[in-house]
């Protein structure tokens, strides 16, 4: 039976094609991830918080933890309008979320960025009222439920519209 692998014949990959294409996905991902990065730091340039320069990290949590990309940006905007009336008390410094209601705090901003995201992605397993497959508007009514601010994940949502809209490409 292994006798007619012979007349096969020997079976080789273009690689340079291979590597071509591996290389415009990429760049394509890259460009992609850059626009979201971009959309948010002219967002949040326009209105003046000092969480502009932090579009990159947002992009990258979410990515990693598979939530919008728009989401902590914007939730940063309601709760302390992107950082410019971050909580203030000692126990919660770089708390730019209105996280566990100012009660605590993190190492740094970009730290702070990937605890919420990882935790609002379902992938801490100290939180576990976050889970995977929630979608962004049960992930808002949990995080601040409408019972208690009325109109809280629309306000949100609004938010992230109106990032969506600084984004210079039309690519998911």
């Amino acid at each position: 039976p292994l006798a007619s692998l012979n007349a096969v014949g020997s079976v080789t990959a273009n690689t340079d094609l291979l590597a071509s294409e591996v290389s415009v996905i990429t760049t394509q991902e890259d460009e992609s991830r850059q626009a979201k990065a971009d959309a948010i730091d002219d967002y949040f340039a326009s209105k003046g918080p000092p969480l502009s320069g932090y579009g990159m990290k947002f992009v990258e949590e979410a990515e990693e933890n598979d939530i919008d990309w728009r989401l902590l940006p914007a939730i940063a905007m309601i709760e302390t309008t992107g950082g410019k009336f971050a909580c203030k008390s000692a126990k919660a410094p770089n708390n730019n979320f209105g996280w566990h209601s100012c009660k605590s705090g993190f190492s740094s901003v970009e730290a702070s960025i990937e605890y919420i995201s990882k935790t609002l992605g379902g992938n801490n397993d100290n939180v576990l009222h976050y889970h995977s497959e929630m979608t962004t508007e049960q992930i808002l009514k949990k995080y601040n439920p409408d019972s208690i601010i009325p109109g809280y994940s629309k306000q949100v949502m609004k938010i992230m519209d109106s990032i969506e809209v600084f984004r210079k490409d039309n690519t998911a």
